[in-house]
């Protein structure tokens, strides 16, 4: 059964609110947060908001991941905090505002985070099957083995050298 997403965004009163949504819908097409803001005029009054949404399903971020071939580094980033109920993840709004994916590993990224939430029972074993690849047939993996990145994105090494 697919995970209920919920994506989140922090607009902040010199975010421009038409480029923050463009970003985030970029790579989640659906998200249509209510009460978002209009853009302001200086000088601005809004403070900083959290704006969320539920989503349907994450496609977007998999199509492009699966694009550009990274689907093993996604499961690693994506399960890096998951529990028995779900997990979160963040992406770069940046990135995102260019159609491009790039996890953020830690909560302060320049140009703002997307916040991805799942939550659903046995979210490791969704998460493996949504960035299963042939190449898991000649190198299997699972999350949380010994080909994972660590918690600092810093990659495993696959291949010793001698």
């Amino acid at each position: 059964m697919d995970p209920k997403v919920i994506v989140s965004t922090l607009v902040r009163s010199h975010d421009d609110p038409y480029k923050v949504k463009d970003s985030v819908t970029s790579i989640f097409p659906d998200w249509q947060p209510s009460n978002f803001p209009k853009k302001s005029s200086f000088p601005v009054t809004r403070s900083s908001e959290v704006f969320s949404a539920e989503i349907q399903s994450i496609d977007g971020l998999l199509s492009i991941l699966r694009e550009n071939r990274v689907l093993d580094t996604a499961m690693d980033a994506m399960a890096m905090r998951a529990h028995g109920r779900g997990t979160v993840f963040y992406l770069s709004r940046q990135s995102a505002s260019i159609g491009k994916v790039s996890f953020v590993m830690e909560e302060n990224a320049l140009g703002g985070l997307i916040e991805v939430t799942l939550v659903g029972k046995e979210i490791e074993i969704w998460l493996e099957q949504q960035t299963w690849h042939n190449g898991r047939e000649i190198v299997p993996r699972e999350i949380g083995d010994e080909y994972s990145m660590d918690h600092n994105g810093d990659a495993s090494e696959w291949f010793k050298s001698s």
